[in-house]
């Protein structure tokens, strides 16, 4: 499916949309440049399950809401080494939904059953996002 947003509050509607899909044990790859929304994309996600407080996790590379979403920021790890030492692997497939920004950084050692959504920037304000 593919939709166009014109903002962030669509971005975040889309993903709420989006969540009803999902299944505790799911590991979904946001892809998207810089600043293409996969955190506003997360935030829609969190609202659907009730929750709040959704932040880039770049610095911490994992921020997790409610004890059961888990929000990754890969863009600093080089490898799925680094995820594998930082633990991060750890909740894949577990009972709980992973977000994950920046996944190719660690494809090699991501899940065989990932979902994928791509957020493509068309301009300032619009997003093509495909889920």
């Amino acid at each position: 499916m593919e939709y166009i947003s014109k903002n962030q509050k669509q971005t975040e509607d889309i993903a709420f949309e989006y969540a009803k899909t999902l299944n505790k044990g799911d590991v979904v790859i946001l892809s998207g440049d810089l600043g293409a929304g996969k955190t506003a994309f997360t935030k829609g996600v969190a609202r659907y399950f009730g929750l709040d407080g959704v932040t880039s996790p770049t610095y911490a590379y994992l921020n997790v809401y409610g004890d059961f979403l888990y929000h990754y920021d890969c863009y600093r790890l080089s490898c799925g080494e680094d995820a594998l030492t930082l633990g991060l692997t750890d909740y894949f497939g577990a009972n709980n939904i992973c977000l994950i920004e920046w996944a190719e950084n660690i494809e090699d050692v991501l899940p065989d059953n990932i979902k994928k959504v791509v957020i493509q920037k068309i301009s300032p304000n619009e997003r093509k996002i495909i889920l």
